[in-house]
């Protein structure tokens, strides 16, 4: 069974009794992290609150804690501590206590520990009832010990939670579960998280559908670096539930693309056993993912980017969905394209892929960057004219194209142009999509240009990933109203 625990830490009782009630609401098993509080007296009036299991957790710094206490404090107080279901404690300590419900720990904050088979190994050699080992990822392959040491308890019977903490990590709290791991941890909101790579309950429910996932569940994924802020898992999960398909979408933090398609990917060597179906690539892989492939249809080759992979049996097939993604929206919008004056401004996977179905309907395109090597580069793969952005004007342009990054995350407040620039223009497309509203295209109103948002063409390509992965059709509908919902939220 899945089950949920909801971890909460706060400064004094009254906090913490009011938090643990709300996470009761949403969570199977609520944990009490007492590192947290400034004075332990009190507990006892939070415990009589909760009618659902409880694990009570007093942590110190070197172990993930909030404040520091030594061997003598932790070890004194777990000899008086309230009873509860569940007591956490760190493997330095021998509690004098019932073992039956003691669920001992170990975590690691700088990564995953050569010996980290000896560690558990060591964990359950003790009396424990349940043995807990969570490890720091800095890249998704990191998370292949931890489902590998999964695999082995589920084998040998051994209750255990194991869990690779931070964004590479997060694979692991969604499908550990499914994967034999006694629980999950959550955060109530996305405020109070209480160790890096949590997700709230609210989302493992409500956008993974964790309580759903089986070993036969079909895994789709978002390759990049990074990963968390994509909308992506919004859509497509929201797509397998509308579709009826056993599937989950996950984020996949990946920075060395090599190792990642040799131990995860490629099934003559990956090392996980997992249903993997199919792959959504983003920044800065789109074009490095290229060599890794067993076949690449003639249109992502020609764009020189690939945005979408399929596992099939034992091949790995690129396609590029991004170039359909971004002319189907424009198409409505303008009509055909044929001789319109076209500015894109970028020389990344977005704008080749922008450049080359523009040239496909036979639009006069013209390159615009803050690299002009880049553009240069560009222009001269698909013969078309560059210039420079910084001292570019748009007033000759029938449609303006924003492919890159400028918008969006550190760089919200930039835009790759100004109303004053934008004058004239028919029509500005911004392909970032997060936020809905860029400063880009607050600029072109101000212009009195018409606009099309980059959430448009997100959802485009993703209904054709969709299609390619499952072979079914996926709701626009569906898919727009998850992104639209998780980009409001």
């Amino acid at each position: 069974m899945t089950r949920i625990c909801v971890s909460v830490c706060e400064t004094n009782v009254a906090a913490l009794e009011s938090a643990a009630v709300r996470a009761s609401e949403c969570a199977d098993i609520v944990e009490l992290r007492l590192d947290c509080l400034h004075d332990l007296r009190g507990v006892q009036q939070v415990l009589d609150r909760l009618s659902c299991p409880v694990i009570l957790t007093l942590r110190p710094t070197e172990e993930g804690g909030h404040r520091e206490l030594d061997h003598e404090a932790r070890a004194s107080f777990w000899k008086t501590a309230p009873h509860t279901d569940w007591w956490d404690i760190e493997s330095d300590l021998i509690p004098e206590t019932d073992w039956s419900h003691v669920i001992i720990s170990h975590h690691d904050f700088a990564g995953v520990p050569q010996d980290l088979t000896r560690i558990y190994e060591q964990l359950a050699a003790t009396p424990a009832r349940m043995v807990k080992i969570a490890v720091q990822a800095h890249d998704i392959v990191d998370c292949i010990p931890v489902f590998q040491l999964l695999d082995r308890a589920r084998s040998e019977g051994r209750e255990v939670i194991v869990i690779a903490m931070g964004n590479a990590g997060v694979a692991t709290r969604i499908l550990g579960p499914s994967r034999g791991a006694f629980l999950t941890y959550a955060a109530l909101n996305e405020g109070s998280t209480t160790a890096p790579g949590q997700i709230t309950a609210q989302k493992l429910r409500s956008v993974y559908h964790v309580d759903k996932i089986d070993r036969d569940t079909m895994i789709c994924g978002l390759v990049g670096q990074p990963v968390m802020h994509s909308v992506s898992p919004h859509m497509h999960n929201a797509a397998f539930r509308a579709a009826g398909v056993n599937g989950v979408y996950l984020p996949l933090e990946v920075r060395d693309v090599k190792t990642f398609f040799t131990r995860l990917v490629d099934p003559s060597t990956r090392e996980l056993d997992w249903n993997l179906r199919g792959l959504s690539v983003t920044a800065p892989h789109k074009s490095t993912v290229l060599e890794y492939l067993d076949w690449i249809e003639p249109e992502a080759k020609q764009i020189g980017a690939v945005n979408t992979i399929v596992v099939d049996g034992d091949e790995l097939r690129g396609f590029n969905t991004d170039a359909a993604g971004f002319i189907e929206p424009l198409l409505e919008v303008m009509g055909p394209l044929s001789g319109l004056r076209v500015a894109v401004i970028g020389a990344g996977g977005a704008a080749r892929a922008a450049v080359w179905a523009l040239l496909k309907h036979e639009a006069a395109v013209t390159l615009f960057a803050r690299n002009t090597e880049k553009a240069r580069a560009l222009g001269q793969e698909f013969d078309v004219s560059y210039e420079s952005l910084s001292s570019a004007s748009f007033s000759n342009y029938d449609l303006v194209i924003n492919a890159t990054p400028l918008g969006s995350g550190e760089l919200i407040d930039q835009s790759p142009a100004t109303a004053e620039q934008l004058t004239g223009v028919r029509c500005v497309y911004d392909l970032v999509y997060n936020p809905i509203e860029t400063l880009f295209l607050k600029e072109a109103c101000k212009a009195n240009c018409k606009t099309l948002r980059g959430l448009e063409m997100l959802v485009a390509q993703a209904k054709n990933q969709f299609q390619l992965w499952t072979g079914e059709s996926a709701s626009l509908n569906v898919m727009y109203d998850a992104a639209a919902a998780a980009l409001d939220h």
